[in-house]
């Protein structure tokens, strides 16, 4: 994948959390993009606030984030966090 489709994957990638982050941060937690592989289609995100240390991010990992950006970037395979 070239650096221009890339970035356009980046830009859905940052749109999806941008849909989410509203029900994060009413928990008081957040999310930030951290960077996508293009060749193993991983994206990493880095959860912060009471989503970095609460018992529930990896399901608010795979069932919230995870989920929407996949929704937006089908080009994202998993989404982990770092």
């Amino acid at each position: 994948m070239n650096f221009m489709a890339n970035e356009k994957v980046e830009k859905k990638i940052q749109a999806a959390l941008e849909i989410i982050r509203p029900a994060l941060q009413m928990d008081g937690g957040d999310v930030e993009f951290v960077d996508f592989n293009a060749e193993t289609g991983v994206a990493c995100v880095r959860l912060a606030g009471h989503c970095a240390t609460c018992p529930m991010a990896q399901m608010t990992l795979t069932q919230g984030v995870e989920k929407e950006i996949k929704k937006h970037a089908p080009e994202v395979k998993e989404v982990v966090a770092v």
